[in-house]
């Protein structure tokens, strides 16, 4: 957990990303940054309302600090942060978790292991990664979500090939899509991976049943526990 006064953050940009989630780019009044390890949790609030836990999206070293938000459908947790608009603001209450030692790990394979909105705090683990590509071995991001429309951040998976991420996707709802990609979970991947490394590390973030499925299958294959790695 990160000690810190309440602070207020800026919003400085919104985008669509998968169906029903949005990425906000926010920036603390003031100008200051904030200090944060990859995929820690922000607990935010606004006007007053309840507080709510979102992933840092972000890297430590980015200009803006970025979340992913999915659209609420529940009355009572109005006003919901997936109505903001640029300029509005909201209240950052503190930083918890202990996010990923990812700098711990030089020299080793990464592998990100990430379900829906979990890709939030394993992107921001990438993107800290990919700051310092010489002290890092090969990377993958495998990456499931329920249909193609749900998937994020779909405009940077170029610039990820470009800096040799290999992005592996899988879907577990393919009625009624084009998709010819994989299909059923994301731990489904790992048969194709982990066998290729040499010194690998997983990083996993998503659902609780989908952490405790890919932990299992990662044991099995012989990845020790301290080589699994969750953000919270």
């Amino acid at each position: 957990m990160t000690q810190m006064a309440s602070r207020k953050l800026s919003i400085t940009r919104v985008r669509q990303q998968g169906r029903d989630i949005r990425s906000f780019d926010m920036r603390p009044t003031g100008g200051a940054r904030l200090p944060y390890a990859p995929g820690q949790v922000a607990v935010l609030r606004v006007d007053k309302g309840r507080p709510s836990y979102f992933a840092f999206a972000s890297a430590p070293e980015d200009l803006d600090l970025e979340f992913l938000v999915k659209r609420s459908h529940h009355a009572a947790d109005r006003p919901t942060f997936y109505d903001l608009k640029k300029d509005d603001e909201i209240e950052l209450i503190e930083i918890v978790g202990h996010g990923f030692a990812i700098d711990a790990q030089r020299g080793r394979d990464l592998v990100f292991i990430a379900m829906g909105t979990g890709v939030a705090p394993l992107r921001s683990a990438l993107r800290h990664a990919l700051g310092h590509p010489d002290d890092f071995g090969q990377i993958f991001v495998l990456y499931g979500a329920r249909t193609p429309e749900d998937f994020c951040y779909r405009d940077e998976t170029a610039s990820w090939h470009a800096a040799g991420v290999e992005l592996r996707q899988v879907i577990s709802k393919p009625d009624g899509s084009e998709w010819a990609g994989s299909t059923g979970y994301v731990q489904s991947l790992l048969d194709n991976v982990m066998p290729s490394l040499s010194d690998p590390v997983a990083f996993v973030c998503g659902s609780r049943e989908m952490i405790e499925h890919t932990r299992d299958r990662l044991h099995e294959m012989g990845l020790e526990p301290e080589r699994i790695l969750t953000n919270y």
